[in-house]
């Protein structure tokens, strides 16, 4: 009965994050802790594989339908993998399971859990206000004009991702908006999950290597997101989008709190 639970948790994000884009670790690593008790330190390492599987696929079609710029991909990677592979160090010389560093990876999503909760909040209302340029104008706006921002930027949530699982998903959609102003909205959600890809594969991968992963716990996972978010996308169209989003910033801003006040 509890394997059950478990592909149905999956079921039910991977449904949310296909009608709203919004990430599967602000809404599963929360979800692991609370309700089914699963101790922070193998919430996340665990949730980090699940994202990465499960944005792979999303990847490839992306790739194909060439919606990729990935030139702002590489930026944000040359920032994020490098401090995910920083932070992995830290929590493996520490150990990722001492009580000190769970209260850190605690106050940690909670924090990444109210801003997330923020970017959400901002996608909703914004909604599709996003300019649209000229089909020959795209890799213009996909050009920074400050490309060490791009950097800086993937380097914060390089370690926010690893230490919370949370951030590579709505936080990486706003930072792209507010660095890429021009860029379609379609394209920075693109390029937003080409990036996730191998930052949470890295992340993923290192906190397996640290024993900080539930393998078994990850399989039921993806057996109840994947068909969750194919059904996802084909709804979204007809899904009262604002309205889920403004929910949703709810109820990660009341799980935020609630984690950094434990």
């Amino acid at each position: 009965m509890h394997d059950l639970a478990f592909v149905f948790a999956g079921f039910a994000v991977g449904l949310i994050v296909g009608l709203t884009g919004v990430g599967g670790g602000s809404l599963m690593t929360p979800l692991l802790i609370f309700f089914f008790g699963v101790k922070p330190h193998l919430a996340i390492g665990t949730d980090l594989l699940f994202a990465a599987f499960t944005k792979m696929g999303g990847s490839v079609a992306l790739a194909r339908a060439r919606q990729i710029d990935w030139p702002v991909v590489l930026r944000m990677a040359a920032g994020s993998v490098p401090a995910a592979l920083a932070t992995l160090y830290v929590l493996g010389r520490v150990g990722p399971a001492q009580p000190a560093v769970q209260h850190v990876m605690t106050l940690t999503l909670g924090a990444a859990l109210l801003l997330t909760a923020a970017a959400t909040f901002y996608k909703a209302v914004r909604g599709g206000k996003t300019p649209q340029p000229a089909p020959g104008d795209v890799a213009e706006a996909a050009r920074s004009r400050h490309p060490v921002l791009t950097v800086l930027f993937g380097a914060a949530i390089g370690t926010l991702v690893t230490l919370s699982s949370v951030g590579a998903g709505a936080i990486g959609v706003l930072v792209l908006m507010l660095l890429y102003p021009m860029l379609p909205l379609r394209r920075i959600v693109a390029a937003d999950i080409a990036h996730a890809v191998p930052l949470t594969l890295v992340a993923g991968l290192g906190h397996a290597s640290i024993g900080s992963v539930d393998w078994a716990l990850l399989l039921k996972l993806l057996a109840g997101s994947l068909p969750g978010i194919w059904l996802g996308t084909l709804l979204v169209r007809r899904a009262p989008e604002r309205l889920i989003r403004s929910l949703l910033s709810v109820l990660l801003a009341y799980a935020g709190a609630k984690l950094i006040t434990l």
